[in-house]
């Protein structure tokens, strides 16, 4: 198997001999370097172009990257491709531009061949990556959010087999696997059956640490809604709280989001 990675203008792999299933053998990993020319074995168009699956001369995996002046059309399995060098490196996978039609290109003798100089291992390469993206509710989580924005009203939907009512609202019944049919109301108060004080903070995370997330049964429904427990002092959060004490929902006071959001967080309700 070869580990593919860049080194200046020139495809630098490591060969690695694979143990069999009985461990007799050792693994071992050097150096080589690959041609540039090799095989196509696959490949699709993307909105950034085509991307192609090259089987580089004398290696045994594909290595996949982009298709450089060719439409899917144009295209065939088994059709040579040589590489195409960035006018200028960058320290990335795209210093490589990607690979081009080469119907001449001949497979190098020897194919992989051992390093002229000594070259470090690559310890780690940084890079920053952002993703944008727009995600749809669908039908039933979608007229959840739209009844809690416009009459704090939280829905469930009734299972016609089981009588289970669940909250979020989902088109199949988790038990029975049958469609849902009913809407119902459920109220804003419930019982609390587990929770937990996060501390560690993570990406996409809305609240700042720490802060108790808890899984709730609503009165009327059959299933945990996820939300947080506030109103108390998080620090005694575990003498606090209890599985089975009741809470209600504290709602927003300012303008709806249509979103879980428009509950602010649940708290114990005095006994």
């Amino acid at each position: 198997m070869l580990d593919l990675r860049l080194d200046g203008p020139a495809l630098t792999a490591a060969l690695v001999d694979i143990p069999s299933l009985s461990g007799t053998e050792k693994e071992l990993a050097d150096l080589v370097e690959v041609p540039g020319t090799g095989t196509l074995n696959g490949f699709t168009a993307t909105c950034g172009g085509v991307l192609g699956l090259v089987r580089l001369d004398g290696t045994g995996t594909d290595f996949l990257h982009r298709i450089l002046d060719a439409t899917v059309d144009s295209l065939s399995i088994g059709q040579r491709v040589a590489a195409r060098w960035a006018d200028e490196a960058k320290g990335s996978v795209l210093d490589l531009a990607g690979f081009e039609p080469a119907e001449s290109a001949p497979a190098e003798d020897g194919a992989v061949k051992a390093l002229v100089t000594e070259t470090e291992p690559l310890a780690e390469r940084p890079y920053e990556l952002e993703l944008h993206y727009r995600h749809a509710y669908g039908p039933y989580y979608g007229r959840m959010f739209d009844e809690l924005a416009a009459d704090r009203r939280i829905l469930g939907v009734k299972c016609p087999q089981c009588r289970s009512v669940l909250v979020p609202p989902r088109e199949l019944c988790d038990v029975c696997y049958v469609r849902t049919e009913h809407w119902v109301d459920v109220a804003d108060s419930g019982v609390l059956k587990a929770f937990s004080v996060i501390h560690l903070k993570f990406v996409g995370q809305t609240r700042e640490p720490p802060y108790v997330y808890a899984e709730i049964v609503l009165d009327g429904a059959a299933t945990r809604l996820i939300h947080t427990i506030g109103g108390i002092d998080v620090t005694q959060a575990a003498e606090t709280l209890r599985p089975g004490m009741r809470v209600r929902a504290v709602w927003k006071d300012d303008k709806p989001t249509g979103t879980l959001e428009d509950i602010l967080h649940f708290e114990p309700i005095s006994e």
